[in-house]
């Protein structure tokens, strides 16, 4: 999914030569997305072929710190895309959002760029949580349980807990903020409109707006939720609710990049010529 997003932007740019600030959004996203998906990926198998990797230094805290710089930057800049779809599209004559409408190229630049060195630096401090664990634990290298090691070490991986909840809040905040300003620009737009007969555009992109926003804000309060009860059940072993949580943490990427998909006509109407190609030569 994020891959298919990938290749159409990059298609896009190669014959059009520029980009808009939705589609670096976007592009950001989902490479950022696509990074998260492999390192996970290739972890897991790396971990499971040769579990001994675990015990090594300095493996664990380097798969540590890049899952978390991808993972954090993923919540910030979808975070961001919401953010940008209210500055955009909600209709305020306030002289300080106009100026934000007005600079909006430039304040996505930053945000791309804000993003980046935020999670960077988090992610340098994830890894320096983590090598201090390992250094502190000399059983860290034993050859135990990965599982049992992690239950017993769970009191030093608090700040590592911490940094989660606050990164996914501060997400789950910008999510919120987006929402309520632009629902109530689209309210007050359609009262302005209803004496008028001829449907608005602006009212049509005012919804369709408000339906990705909602399906973000829909999306990331189960996330947190997740990340909340994961913080309650991390220290329960081999816990069924805890794997379900890990689980949910892990497709909410996909599904919001296939809702990011369904929102813009152009991925939408690239996926759907792509699917019908790819159903006739099966057929």
């Amino acid at each position: 999914i994020n891959a298919f997003i990938v290749s159409v932007l990059c298609i896009g740019l190669l014959k059009k030569k520029s980009f808009n600030s939705n589609e670096k959004i976007l592009l950001f996203l989902g490479c950022a997305r696509f990074g998260y998906f492999c390192i996970v990926w290739v972890g897991s198998f790396l971990l499971i072929i040769f579990p001994w990797l675990s015990y090594v230094q300095p493996i664990p805290q380097v798969l540590s710190a890049i899952h978390s710089f991808l993972n954090f930057s993923n919540v910030w800049v979808s975070s961001g895309l919401s953010v940008f779809y209210c500055i955009k599209i909600a209709n305020f004559r306030h002289s300080c959002f106009t100026f934000l409408k007005a600079k909006i190229d430039r304040i996505v630049s930053w945000l791309l760029l804000g993003s980046v060195l935020l999670s960077l630096s988090i992610s340098i401090l994830v890894y320096k949580i983590s090598d201090d664990v390992h250094i502190n634990n000399p059983n860290a290298t034993a050859l135990q349980s990965f599982w049992k090691l992690s239950v017993k070490l769970d009191a030093h991986f608090f700040p590592l807990f911490f940094i989660n909840g606050f990164v996914f809040a501060t997400g789950f905040l910008g999510v919120i903020f987006s929402a309520i300003p632009l629902l109530f620009s689209l309210w007050t737009h359609k009262h302005r409109m209803q004496a008028n007969s001829v449907k608005s555009v602006s009212v049509e992109a005012h919804i369709k707006a408000m339906k990705s926003i909602l399906s973000f804000f829909f999306l990331y309060s189960i996330n947190f939720t997740a990340s909340v009860l994961s913080l309650v059940y991390v220290s329960k072993e081999e816990n069924p609710v805890l794997l379900l949580i890990i689980a949910f943490q892990y497709n909410f990427p996909a599904v919001h990049s296939l809702v990011l998909i369904f929102s813009n006509p152009k991925l939408e109407t690239t996926l759907l010529r792509t699917l019908i190609c790819v159903k006739c030569k099966v057929c």
